[in-house]
């Protein structure tokens, strides 16, 4: 597996919370498997244990013509964009 670092602004549209399709360069994928959620330590001093919250998704997306990649995308602007961080092929 080829693994890239990215730092694009990029087009997520979600079901029911989850991704369902992303535009990355202009070209659509659609998400193919289950994404799984990306999530972040946030911790309070008043809990004894870490609260998780979901920051980013990461999944599959697979083009029209059948191409596949692997996407780790985080949420920016507070909660309105998304970024994507890392592309596997």
């Amino acid at each position: 597996m080829v693994a890239a670092t990215i730092a694009a602004d990029v087009a997520v549209w979600l079901v029911d919370g989850v991704p369902a399709r992303l535009v990355w360069n202009g070209v659509r994928y659609r998400v193919s498997d289950s994404p799984t959620p990306l999530t972040e330590e946030a911790w309070a001093p008043e809990l004894t244990h870490a609260a998780r919250r979901v920051v980013g998704w990461r999944f599959q997306g697979t083009t029209s013509g059948g191409h596949a990649l692997i996407f780790d995308v985080i949420e920016v602007d507070a909660g309105t964009g998304w970024r994507l961080v890392h592309v596997y092929e």
